[in-house]
């Protein structure tokens, strides 16, 4: 394919249908010229006619758009104890999401082979030929090199990247990401008119990641390592951190600090929904918490302002630093929603500089738990594109 055909697709990405002038205008090439390409993209089953569109006079142009039948792409969010599937058309529409598929993982080449296996089953399930699979994004958490295809969260081989393990077994070309910069892919793409070319997602969940858009493009960083914002060393709390350093904002901005508050307030007495949970079973999981968030339980009301507040200082900083136009906060603590919102605000409004905020709008995440899932679809698309 060549660079202005892959243009032409690329213009049908971010803007949707488009008409010859569209083209020609879009990539300073001439209407001949730019007729020919897209009569060979649609020859070779990647655009498609859309036939004539409406215009306040004169004649009505043809449109073309990105053929979703070229074929599909399969995006595979995996966490520890279960993963989610989304399968995406060539447009990048959403035709499956897939949630909460149990399985337990484990840094070994039989637990990566048998996912693997399972991947297969539920795409092919869903009425999916695998031979039209044109390629599959896979993200996990922690640090990992999308250039080299290494995890160093789930590490099997020196001499075998996880990435040739999945696509060996897979028999389809294979991209992994890490989870946070997936969902910032995700929703950047999905966002639409709302996107803004500078951009930070924060993925609140057990851990604490972020993902960077930066002058419209995912950036990773010198080593593909970008993004530990949860690891800024910022709370003088003298928590060790599961990374071994101390005073982590993870430590206080988390799932896992909120289920370490949680369990602190219960232990001194506190009163709450979760006080039987509690003494039945020695412990409470994140899932817990914020089921008794969403029954406005007070103790867990309390954490999740706790914790609001905590990252709202965080993400205050990050303001001061890249003076984005949007920051999107995802991830499962977002069931919290203005109980976690209202006091990131107020610690945004309190600790960043008025002027370079100004400007920065902040939300949740609109895709929720299938951001991961939809980012690696798209991923995996970019990829392909690239490699044609």
């Amino acid at each position: 394919m060549t660079t202005a055909q892959k243009g032409i697709i690329d213009l049908c990405i971010k803007n949707g249908d488009c008409s010859i002038a569209d083209f020609s205008k879009g990539l300073s090439v001439s209407v001949p010229t730019v007729t020919k390409l897209v009569s060979e993209l649609i020859a070779d089953g990647y655009l498609t006619d859309k036939g004539k569109v409406g215009t306040s006079g004169g004649r009505r142009p043809n449109t073309f758009g990105l053929n979703p039948d070229a074929g599909y792409f399969v995006g595979v969010d995996i966490a520890r104890q279960h993963f989610h599937i989304a399968i995406a058309d060539f447009r990048g529409t959403l035709k499956f999401f897939i949630q909460d598929i149990s399985f337990v993982l484990e840094a070994n080449a039989d637990s990566f082979r048998t996912i693997c296996k399972k991947i297969k089953e539920v795409v092919v399930g869903s009425d999916i030929s695998w031979s039209k699979v044109l390629g599959i994004g896979i993200s996990l958490s922690g640090r990992v090199n999308p250039e080299k295809g290494f995890s160093l969260s789930y590490f099997v081989s020196d001499d075998i990247p996880l990435k040739d393990i999945f696509q060996r077994e897979l028999g389809a070309p294979v991209s992994i990401e890490n989870d946070s910069r997936a969902m910032t892919y995700g929703e950047y793409m999905q966002s639409g008119s709302d996107s803004d070319p500078d951009m930070l997602f924060i993925n609140l969940s057990w851990g604490l990641g972020m993902g960077m858009i930066l002058d419209g493009n995912l950036y990773y960083g010198k080593s593909g390592f970008s993004g530990e914002f949860g690891h800024f060393p910022l709370l003088d709390n003298n928590i060790m951190c599961r990374c071994g350093k101390i005073g982590c904002l993870e430590t206080g901005a988390s799932g896992s600090a909120l289920t370490k508050w949680i369990v602190g307030r219960l232990k001194e007495g506190r009163r709450s929904s979760l006080s039987n949970i509690y003494k039945e079973n020695g412990e409470i999981t994140l899932q817990n918490v914020l089921d008794a968030v969403e029954d406005e339980d007070v103790l867990a009301i309390e954490g999740i302002g706790s914790i609001g507040e905590t990252l709202g200082r965080g993400i205050a900083g990050l303001i001061n630093i890249f003076n984005p136009g949007l920051v999107v906060i995802g991830g499962r603590l977002i069931v919290g929603k203005d109980y976690l919102m209202l006091p990131i605000r107020t610690a945004i409004n309190k600790f960043s500089l008025s002027k370079v905020s100004a400007d920065t709008r902040i939300r949740f995440s609109r895709l929720g738990r299938s951001a991961a899932a939809i980012g690696d679809c798209l991923l995996s698309r970019s990829k392909y594109l690239t490699q044609l």
